[in-house]
């Protein structure tokens, strides 16, 4: 089985919204990381404070075949091709891995099994 990576970066208000939408489309368990967007334009500034856009990093280990499916729901549902949306999804395939849950292994074999 070839596994990727999937990266969601998107607004922390947005982060169990995604989760949610990820594992109603065959993703198991997440890796949450937080961090700020910094982006091309000038962020506002407020009584001397920069107002930066907080997000969260969802980190989902995906058989490949499963991956597609996961990151077009996290697309249309998450609305990423909006402008006005920071949201950004992206896969990078591994070579190794290791520590992968067994019955989360278990679990994407029944569900290739039903896409094939």
């Amino acid at each position: 089985m070839k596994f990727v990576a999937l990266v969601a970066i998107v607004a922390e208000e947005r982060e169990e919204e995604a989760i949610k939408i990820a594992k109603e489309s065959g993703a198991g368990a997440v890796t949450v990381l937080r961090g700020r967007n910094l982006g091309l334009k000038e962020k506002k500034i407020f009584f001397g404070l920069t107002l930066e856009e907080n997000v969260s990093l969802l980190l989902f280990i995906l058989p490949r075949k499963i991956s597609m499916r996961v990151m077009k729901a996290l697309k249309e549902e998450m609305d990423m091709q909006n402008d006005e949306n920071s949201s950004v999804a992206f896969t990078v395939p591994l070579a190794h891995v290791a520590g992968l849950n067994i019955e989360e292994l278990h679990k994407f074999e029944n569900e290739i099994k039903q896409i094939l």
